[in-house]
């Protein structure tokens, strides 16, 4: 039996961080830079002006404040905007930062 390998989401969420300049855009492209903030309408439902979607580009932290919807890391909203669990968004950031996923 082999083991399985532990992804680690701790590391994949802060190079995601650093580099959310780069990766909120690509992924909402219709949105702006306010301050420290990257402001969109959210593509998971009739969005009809940005303002109530935001992504932290700072810590990556992001919110829709019309629906409630939130999470605390790129990893997560990959997961939201492309409708994947978890352990699949993390593995695709990584990819797309070209880090290795896994703890070993």
């Amino acid at each position: 039996m082999t083991a399985r390998r532990s992804i680690n989401f701790r590391r994949i969420a802060s190079d995601a961080a650093r580099r959310a300049a780069d990766i909120v855009p690509r992924w909402l492209p219709d949105g702006r830079r306010e301050a420290g903030e990257w402001v969109a309408k959210n593509p998971r439902r009739a969005d009809r002006w940005p303002g109530s979607f935001k992504v932290n580009l700072k810590s990556g932290k992001w919110a829709d404040f019309a629906t409630g919807d939130k999470g605390g890391d790129l990893i997560s909203l990959g997961a939201y905007l492309f409708n994947l669990d978890q352990a699949e968004a993390a593995v695709r950031v990584a990819a797309m930062l070209g880090v290795h996923p896994y703890d070993d």
